[in-house]
């Protein structure tokens, strides 16, 4: 069993850490989810599925990981389909709930997040990439960088409905609108386009970027908590700002960069052409 893990250490790293970030954030939305669902006290009890669901798919991916050969690729696939099943599910779930009963742009913002379940849904087509692309490909690359943009389109639809609940009280809070934006904007290029290392770079730094604008949040939205006057700590966790909501930052720019410094390790820039002088 330790050989395997080795074996799997030295020859596909790029394919280990994909792995790893996924099962981790798989097993972080069980606590997510449950947080979230307990704003109504699970009404509906199709709401302990997402939750079921990132308890067990983390232990299947663990087994896989110390396993060899034909399992691992079969556990990560029924985890990489149900994640995507759950996430469009729940995104269906979510926009049931009211804006297919107004169909308004406020029902949007004020309805339950339709965005938010997608997240299993990029982790199991991840799970899928890692199984049906060789990781020591340019290909495999582009499809991380291109995922983690899709997660920044997200981000940037949940960041702007969020804040636009009230009214965007504190400017501040068009800070990670902007941010996600501009993530959005340079890996869009990064994703679709051959770009030379330089601009990979410039990428990388805005993906620094992005993790300090998610801690920036992260330490705001913990002093709402903090201030919270609800009887309980738990009910001042889940009726406040959400904790973990600006961590998404840190952890799709996390994404990005593996794609980006596995892309600039392929990359073979191309020298520039000296215009011709005239003799």
């Amino acid at each position: 069993m330790n050989s395997n893990i080795e074996t799997t250490v030295k020859k596909h790293w790029r394919w280990l850490i994909l792995e790893v970030f996924v099962l981790a954030n798989l097993g972080f939305l069980a606590v997510d989810i449950y947080l979230a669902h307990s704003i109504n006290q699970f009404h509906n009890p199709m709401e302990w599925t997402p939750v079921i669901f990132s308890a067990v798919a983390p232990v299947l991916l663990l087994t896989g990981l110390v396993m060899h050969g034909q399992l691992r690729r079969v556990l990560g696939l029924i985890v990489g389909w149900g994640s995507i099943a759950v996430g469009l599910v729940g995104m269906f779930y979510h926009l049931e709930s009211r804006f297919f009963v107004e169909q308004t742009i406020k029902s949007l913002v004020y309805s339950a997040p339709f965005v938010a379940p997608l997240a299993y849904t990029g982790l199991g087509l991840l799970l899928l990439l890692n199984r049906m692309v060789d990781s020591e490909s340019e290909e495999w690359s582009r499809w991380v960088v291109f995922l983690a943009l899709a997660g920044f389109v997200g981000n940037f639809g949940l960041s702007l409905a969020d804040h636009a609940q009230n009214g965007f009280f504190n400017t501040m809070e068009w800070i990670p609108v902007v941010s996600a934006a501009i993530g959005v904007g340079f890996l869009l290029v990064a994703a679709t386009m051959r770009v030379q290392r330089p601009f990979i770079d410039l990428t990388l730094g805005v993906m620094l970027g992005q993790m300090a604008i998610g801690l920036l949040g992260a330490y705001f939205h913990v002093r709402v908590f903090l201030a919270g006057t609800a009887e309980s700590t738990f009910e001042n966790l889940i009726y406040s700002a959400p904790v973990f909501a600006p961590m998404l930052f840190p952890n799709l720019a996390l994404l990005a960069c593996l794609g980006l410094i596995d892309l600039r390790i392929k990359t073979i820039d191309t020298p520039r052409q000296m215009p011709a002088t005239a003799s």
